[in-house]
């Protein structure tokens, strides 16, 4: 089996590294692989967006099956153009994927099957959405309609800090594109989740729930970065709460796709805020996230590579029950300083060898490139240092112990992921 999967980030050497364990005498390919990356599978020397190019290229070697790690090509239709050439992808199509590339359509969508989520209006002139600021009460989130990075979304606890992201996004394109049309919604007060599922647009199976950590700081201060660090399971969480989801979120959701002639079918990753009044969904995303990706899969013991060649080949995974591990995995993400600001790169990385030898620890590379003398820093978030243990505190040693022991110039993480998960006394913040 030929298995081809587009990106080159963390998210993609976890998913990678699972599949290889699912099959490992399938041959692997994978665009501009990351240096971790680069042992497991061949290098394919295209960007991830060049969709037509990917294509064409996956006809030729006779690709079995493609995954798309990043949410750009899926917006960009390289599921349409995969399926019109009869070669089997994992991936919604362009349509589809409005669901993150749009969160208007996504906002508008839930408003109609029922979904719960924040109050909410869309804005595209500035003129307006001054007025609507000014006469709502902060808290408000500001968020960028189109793909920002995981960055588009902030919360602002004053009028003024509300009215300034509305600005810089409608009028001082700020996020870009992207920005051309913002989302303002009520700020929701609660615990927020991620929780994966694979569908294949009638049937869903969730993966384990895990929990992010968007902002760079301690104690979530700061600005929102692409991810911070993530744990799974989340062991707050009540064992229905993902029959709830699955009922009240994602079946919703899935029949209103279908309902309008745009069936999803994929990883559909919802962001929930867990309130008094039970789950709201925060946002949709169409792909696996990142860093949570690096934290689920090691704790997954079923075939992640049969529920994804059952979806890209329009099948069905109806009765597909997943297995997972004992114990828990902690992600702590290794930054660039700066990130997510300016940063420099081409910084000379050191991992022990003993780190990579742990079996209990695991180090998924996401900004790295090949240097002279070995890996060099090449992005804001370069490594995801993956802690297993029975426990989350077990877990979160081996992370903090590996994160601590990897070496590179400008080096910054956060030391308290999963601090929610842990009582004050315990708490590694302070």
């Amino acid at each position: 089996m030929k298995i081809l999967l587009i990106g080159h980030g963390g998210r993609e050497h976890a998913l990678l590294w699972k599949l290889k364990q699912d099959a490992p005498g399938a041959e692997f390919f994978a665009t501009r692989p990351n240096p971790g990356m680069a042992p497991l599978a061949h290098p394919v020397d295209l960007a991830s967006d060049d969709v037509e190019g990917l294509a064409t290229w996956a006809e030729g070697a006779q690709i079995n099956l493609t995954i798309v790690g990043p949410e750009v090509p899926l917006a960009n239709g390289i599921a349409d153009i995969f399926r019109k050439r009869s070669l089997p992808l994992f991936g919604p199509t362009s349509a589809a994927a409005r669901l993150e590339s749009s969160k208007a359509f996504a906002k508008e969508l839930m408003q109609r099957s029922g979904v719960p989520t924040a109050d909410y209006r869309c804005f595209t002139r500035w003129e307006d959405a001054e007025a609507h600021i000014r006469d709502h009460e902060a808290p408000l989130v500001v968020k960028a309609s189109g793909l920002a990075a995981g960055k588009g979304a902030i919360v602002c606890s004053t009028t003024e800090e509300a009215l300034e992201a509305a600005r810089e996004m409608l009028k001082e394109a700020a996020f870009g594109p992207a920005g051309r049309e913002i989302v303002i919604e009520e700020f929701m007060q609660g615990e927020e989740i991620s929780m994966f599922a694979v569908t294949d647009g009638r049937h869903v199976i969730p993966l384990l729930p895990s929990q992010d950590h968007k902002q760079i700081g301690e104690g979530d201060t700061g600005p929102n970065t692409g991810g911070m660090g993530a744990y799974a399971p989340v062991p707050s969480l009540a064992p229905e709460l993902t029959d709830r989801v699955r009922d009240e979120i994602y079946l919703p959701i899935l029949d209103a796709m279908e309902r309008a002639a745009t069936p999803f079918r994929g990883l559909l990753y919802a962001g929930l805020m867990l309130t008094d009044s039970g789950p709201r969904v925060v946002e949709f995303n169409c792909r696996f996230g990142d860093p949570e990706t690096q934290a689920v899969l090691p704790l997954m013991d079923s075939p992640l590579l049969e529920l994804l060649v059952a979806v890209a080949r329009g099948g069905s995974i109806e009765g597909f029950v997943p297995e997972f591990r004992g114990g828990a995995a902690l992600n702590t993400v290794l930054a660039s300083e700066g990130y997510p600001g300016h940063y420099e790169t081409g910084r000379a990385i050191t991992i022990p060898d003993e780190l990579v030898q742990d079996p209990d620890l695991l180090i998924f590379h996401a900004g790295t490139a090949e240097g002279e003398d070995g890996p060099v820093t090449s992005g804001g978030r370069v490594l995801s240092v993956v802690g297993l243990g029975a426990d989350l505190e077990e877990a979160r040693a081996r992370s903090l112990k590996g994160a601590r022991a990897i070496e590179f110039e400008g080096k910054t993480f956060r030391s308290d992921i999963g601090w929610r998960a842990f009582s004050p006394e315990s708490s590694p913040r302070g």
